[in-house]
């Protein structure tokens, strides 16, 4: 369950979105962004023999072909404890510096927030 203390509730449902992405598939990560507009993009790991993409920079680039000026949050459920600087690179790319990434664990529970500065 989502530990939600603290938690606002557009960011506990990016964080649930990347949760469902993440068991739904099958995949190691699962990840959502929201944009500028509220809009929000899911996305598992890309596992395939000629393309490999972390969930995040899936979202990421899924938010860019959709049209989206901005990033306002980001989500990343995962068994690892921590987020590879590529992905962070992608996030502030889009969002900026100030772009909150929260990291959850597999059972929702927000391990820490970074920043992709």
């Amino acid at each position: 369950m989502t530990d939600s203390t603290g938690l606002d509730p557009e960011d506990r449902k990016i964080v649930t979105l990347a949760r469902s992405a993440r068991a739904r598939n099958g995949v190691p990560e699962g990840a959502a962004v929201r944009d500028e507009t509220g809009r929000t993009y899911v996305a598992g790991t890309v596992a395939l023999d000629s393309l490999r993409l972390s969930a995040l920079r899936t979202a990421v680039a899924m938010a860019v072909a959709s049209g989206a000026k901005s990033l306002e949050a980001a989500a990343v459920v995962t068994e690892s404890d921590t987020v590879p600087a590529e992905d962070l690179s992608a996030v502030r790319d889009l969002g900026g510096t100030t772009t909150p990434v929260l990291l959850a664990t597999p059972d929702g529970t927000i391990h820490q927030t970074l920043t992709t500065t």
